[in-house]
């Protein structure tokens, strides 16, 4: 059974830092590009960024290229967001999903990724 969780979210003032992890279980997880999407309510759910399976590629979307960085370990089936410069805009549930294949394509489509966590929660506050 693949177990996706996230965790790492919170509130924090703008300008702040946060780092989002994801670990997930019941898979390899190396065979897996990763991915980040979020939804602030009212919206659809945007993707954020990607890395594929060794981490040599990363993708992210225009507004948060320069101050959010994508990593994983695959030696401990982690995923990692590391968020900075944090604006009131980038509140939202961040959710972590494991891609259906290892490497990513940008725009991020979330109907091809397998799968996802229950999100955790990321609140700017101005």
């Amino acid at each position: 059974q693949v177990q996706v969780v996230e965790s790492g979210g919170g509130l924090v003032q703008a300008g702040g830092s946060l780092r989002l992890s994801c670990t997930a279980s019941g898979l390899t997880f190396a065979n897996y590009a990763m991915g980040w999407f979020r939804q602030a309510p009212g919206k659809e759910r945007e993707g954020v960024s990607c890395i594929n399976w060794r981490g040599a590629s990363t993708y992210y979307s225009d507004s948060n290229k320069g101050r959010f960085t994508i990593s994983r370990d695959n030696a401990k089936n982690t995923l990692y967001l590391q968020m900075n410069s944090l604006k009131p805009e980038d509140t939202a549930m961040y959710y972590c999903a494991a891609l259906t294949r290892d490497y990513c394509h940008w725009p991020l489509v979330a109907a091809n990724f397998a799968y996802w966590g229950q999100g955790t929660q990321v609140t700017v506050s101005s």
